[in-house]
């Protein structure tokens, strides 16, 4: 049982130590800084998104919200949930449902899909973790109560230790996080993404804007260099002839992180076999040789992480 466990902590250092000095060269290179922007900027839902693997996902998973990747290992948060929150007939002391009960979970997990950690975030009614990001260095989570307008904390996970440290608390519902790696400040959006927070890293709030865009809410957001990060999303809209059912419009999202405007976004209609489209919530992006790489978790509890790559024709003429 040492050997395993010694084996699994190995692993896990050797994948953060090369995934480190990878986002070093990267964020020290303008050409490789630069790459993934221009390509996502030349996307366009004419793009075949092809499958090239499938790996389930060897643990329960509940309902899965954000996704990171640190060398071979990935990490995923996701909310447990024991008792699900109710809508009240009119808002009570500011809240327009009661805070439920659940476990916050931020699992941690390799390319068979075995479970290496799951680490418990949150505390009380405050339980559901959101979209994370992973800044070369720490692991950053937040964990909020499941309803709008609420409070969350801000974790950072190093990666070579697993442990989490609570940065600071925030009074609103911080539903997905990055740190900017240039300005040492931190991105957030709040429950539906339909405000942009600027922090510091003390919680000191820098910025608060309306998110003009109203095509997708987005769940999960990653710094892409260049001053920018890309966010994936989902929208329900309603299916005409049908009171219950709805359509999951997915989409992807390039925004600059000075101003936080949408730089460029499109659609995505990929679905699971469960029906979900997948960027319904975890998704990660990976630049490639010839264009970009996507993972993503969009189904509940016994899940699969699906894994796409599109090719991408620079508009410019340059070989990728």
């Amino acid at each position: 049982m040492k050997k395993v466990i010694f084996a699994i902590a190995a692993t896990i250092a050797i994948s953060t130590l090369s995934t480190a000095f990878v986002y070093a060269d990267a964020h020290n290179s303008g050409k490789e800084e630069n790459e993934m922007v221009e390509k996502f900027q030349d996307l366009t839902r004419d793009n075949t998104w092809e499958q090239k693997g499938k790996i389930d996902l060897k643990f329960n998973t509940y309902h899965p919200q954000g996704m990171t990747k640190v060398g071979d290992v990935y990490y995923m948060s996701s909310v447990e949930i024991i008792e699900k929150p109710v809508k009240y007939n009119k808002p009570q002391e500011g809240y327009d449902r009661t805070p439920g009960k659940g476990i916050g979970h931020l699992f941690v997990f390799n390319n068979e899909g075995e479970l290496l950690k799951d680490i418990k975030l949150g505390e009380g009614s405050i339980y559901h973790p959101g979209g994370i990001a992973y800044d070369g260095k720490s692991v950053w989570v937040p964990a909020a109560e499941y309803r709008p307008n609420s409070k969350s904390i801000i974790y950072k996970i190093d990666p070579q230790t697993m442990k989490s440290k609570e940065v600071f608390r925030a009074n609103d519902h911080i539903g997905g996080i990055l740190r900017d790696g240039k300005h040492g400040t931190l991105k957030a959006v709040s429950w539906g993404s339909r405000s942009f927070y600027g922090f510091n890293e003390k919680g000191k709030v820098l910025s608060k804007s309306n998110n003009p865009s109203h095509f997708i809410d987005y769940q999960d957001c990653e710094n892409a260099g260049k001053d920018s990060m890309i966010c994936s999303g989902i929208t329900e809209l309603p299916q005409q002839g049908s009171a219950n059912d709805k359509y999951e419009l997915g989409g992807l999202a390039l925004l600059d992180m000075r101003t936080m405007d949408m730089v460029h976004e499109l659609p995505i209609t990929l679905f699971s076999t469960q029906g979900h489209v997948v960027t319904r919530n975890p998704v990660f992006l990976e630049n490639t040789k010839q264009g970009i790489k996507m993972y993503a978790v969009p189904d509940d509890d016994q899940s699969s992480m699906l894994v796409y790559e599109t090719k991408v024709n620079r508009t410019t003429g340059q070989d990728n």
